[in-house]
């Protein structure tokens, strides 16, 4: 690169950096804090949870990416442009390649990493903490062994004891069971032990009772000396997670399964998490276009209708969008997917033209005109809830 190149380059690597780190920070802690109640409930350890915490991080890095490049590229474009730094490279004899390298070039790396994470990292970031959610969903005894609390093992069903034993018993167990609509089953029992048998998983409980509710509301006791609850249902499914397509391998999406519940149910989801594996890493090129076609020129942006940077970041989310409904469309109808591939090549055609002929990509006036009279109302409510000073009512101070 040439000394102007590495100028620019080294600019938007900076902000693009900065822009990545500050965005994902954002979205991965929304992101964690979602799981957070998982693992308290079922008593994982600290580890447990930072380690489901580091696997969310593949999947928000490739949607991150693309509008961190928008944000780098933009903000230094148009900081160069408004310090008339391009005016002077132009001045100077530098084309308008010395603009378009160092930018798509950025570009070209932030698609890689992208491509290389959606496809290599992800699936398996995505089966590990699948198998963590399981693992600790179907770990019964880290349920059942917080003393004096009640614990939801799913929908209608819930357990609590008042003490766990030397000798592996549990002692004052209690269980609702509300999972059959209509009626209501509530186990008391002095005594209980979770035991592995042939049949699967079962709390044995001692000496105890069973009232049970009926939808007319009569109530029935049952005192017994033994008996088990079947916990082999829950166990199972818990512990088998179920993976789907966003889940999988690149290699898996070409050639799937037959026999995967996914794909005999619905094949099209298949065929929609492939489309948008091989698109999803193009935006950053995309978005670099955007900016160059708005920022681009080197001229001042003093009679613009509305903010440069704004203007870019705007197309930008359109033209997002507009692939994420595309790619929403193929599992309604599968025949749309050339759709998924046509939003980023027709959104590039149109940049590169920009480029290529010398022009400036802007909104249309009528939009334009709207989202600056928007801007101005929030503007002038704001102002209007300022609160006044005295000395700016028009009295005397």
């Amino acid at each position: 690169m040439k000394v102007f190149e590495r100028y620019i380059f080294r600019r938007a690597l900076i902000l693009f950096i900065a822009s990545l780190v500050w965005t994902v920070a954002i979205v991965w802690t929304t992101q964690v804090l979602t799981r957070i109640n998982l693992v308290t409930d079922s008593g994982q350890s600290a580890f447990a949870f930072f380690e489901i915490a580091a696997l969310i991080l593949p999947s928000v890095l490739p949607v991150v990416i693309p509008f961190a490049m928008i944000i780098a590229a933009a903000q230094t474009l148009n900081a160069m442009n408004n310090d008339s730094e391009l005016v002077v490279m132009s001045a100077a004899g530098g084309g308008r390649s010395t603009i378009v390298r160092p930018i798509m070039t950025l570009a070209i790396i932030a698609s890689i990493v992208s491509f290389s994470i959606d496809n290599g990292a992800e699936p398996y970031a995505r089966q590990r903490g699948r198998e963590l959610v399981a693992a600790a969903r179907a770990d019964f005894l880290s349920l059942v062994i917080q003393e004096g609390t009640f614990r939801k093992i799913e929908d209608g069903l819930y357990i609590q004891i008042s003490e766990r034993l030397p000798d592996g018993r549990l002692s004052g167990i209690f269980v609702a069971d509300s999972r059959t609509e209509g009626t209501d089953l509530i186990y008391y029992a002095k005594y209980g032990q979770v035991r592995e048998d042939a049949n699967g998983t079962v709390l044995v409980m001692q000496d105890g009772e069973i009232q049970r509710k009926m939808p007319d509301n009569d109530i029935s006791i049952i005192r017994f000396m033994s008996y088990a609850f079947d916990l082999s249902v829950f166990t199972a499914s818990a512990g088998k997670p179920q993976l789907h397509p966003k889940d999988r391998t690149l290699d898996y999406l070409f050639n799937p399964d037959p026999d995967d519940s996914f794909y005999k149910n619905n094949p099209a989801s298949i065929s929609a998490e492939l489309h948008r594996r091989l698109t999803d890493w193009s935006y950053s090129i995309v978005f670099g276009l955007v900016a160059l076609a708005v920022i681009g020129n080197a001229r001042s942006h003093r009679d613009s209708r509305i903010n440069s940077l704004a203007t870019a970041v705007i197309i930008a989310l359109v033209v997002r969008w507009l692939g994420y409904v595309a790619a929403d469309q193929i599992q309604l109808a599968p025949a749309m997917w050339p759709l998924v591939y046509a939003v980023p090549l027709f959104a590039s055609a149109v940049c590169v033209w920009f480029i290529a002929t010398n022009r400036t990509m802007e909104l249309p006036i009528a939009v334009a005109d709207r989202v600056i009279a928007s801007a101005r109302a929030v503007g002038d409510r704001l102002t209007f809830m300022r609160p006044r000073r005295p000395d700016e009512s028009g009295g005397q101070a």
